[in-house]
């Protein structure tokens, strides 16, 4: 049975610390020098509907050292780019490769298009969630701190995708979440805090001086969106 990554909370806490323990043993065997071709033979199709240097370059070299390869497509060189269901996509992707990732701007896309396809379908940034940078940033959170579950953790900035994924992952990991996010920028979940799961606590505070007491660990990404739009002057307005 096929598994997508679609949104942390999809995901059970052993599942999601299954892939920190795998990703610290592969991590181990790279910097030795010591093959892991997990994947050997296998295609990951990825499709880019906005455009990124990291998630780009991280899944191609991550495809080739796990053995396998990473193919390429955008949205101005497919089908998608000219109003093609997502249903065919899905179809023709199916019998081709052996996953899916895909970044675009709509979440119902990416669920729509795990539904109706037969591989596994990884989201790669909407603009609701970017849970792979979410598991990314708390890995690095791991490397340096075993009890990174006992930590409190705080968001400076838009409530973005990032802040929702920070909200699911409090809910799933059950640790400390605290916010600081101006009224007119906060999102429906940045609004709520995370949902309680596995003993997460939520804090909402307009400014980040209220969040960051108590010496959290900080979280703290640029103002920008990972979303959709751009930056607009005074995003920071209300923050400190």
């Amino acid at each position: 049975m096929k598994k997508d990554f679609l949104c942390l909370t999809d995901w059970t806490l052993a599942e999601l610390e299954g892939i920190f323990d795998l990703t610290r043993e592969l991590k181990a065997k790279q910097k030795e020098g010591e093959k892991h071709r997990l994947l050997k033979g296998k295609t990951l199709g990825m499709l880019f509907e906005k455009s990124s240097t990291r998630t780009r370059v991280s899944f191609e070299v991550g495809m080739y050292q796990l053995g396998g390869h990473a193919l390429f497509l955008s949205s101005s060189s497919t089908q998608m780019g000219r109003g093609e269901p997502i249903k065919d996509t899905a179809r023709v992707m199916s019998r081709y490769v052996d996953g899916i990732m895909i970044r675009t701007f709509s979440q119902d896309a990416v669920e729509e298009l795990a539904r109706l396809s037969d591989i596994p379908v990884i989201n790669g940034l909407t603009d609701s969630y970017h849970p792979c940078q979410l598991m990314a940033d708390l890995f690095t959170v791991i490397e340096h701190k075993s009890n990174y579950r006992d930590l409190i953790y705080c968001w400076i900035g838009d409530g973005n995708n990032m802040a929702n994924s920070w909200i699911n992952a409090a809910a799933v990991f059950g640790f400390e979440l605290r916010i600081a996010t101006p009224v007119r920028l906060r999102t429906r979940s940045t609004g709520h805090g995370p949902r309680r799961k596995n003993g997460g606590q939520g804090h909402l505070h307009q400014r980040s001086t209220g969040s960051c007491k108590g010496r959290p660990s900080p979280e703290h990404r640029c103002l920008g969106q990972h979303g959709p739009g751009r930056r607009t002057k005074g995003t920071g307005k209300g923050l400190c």
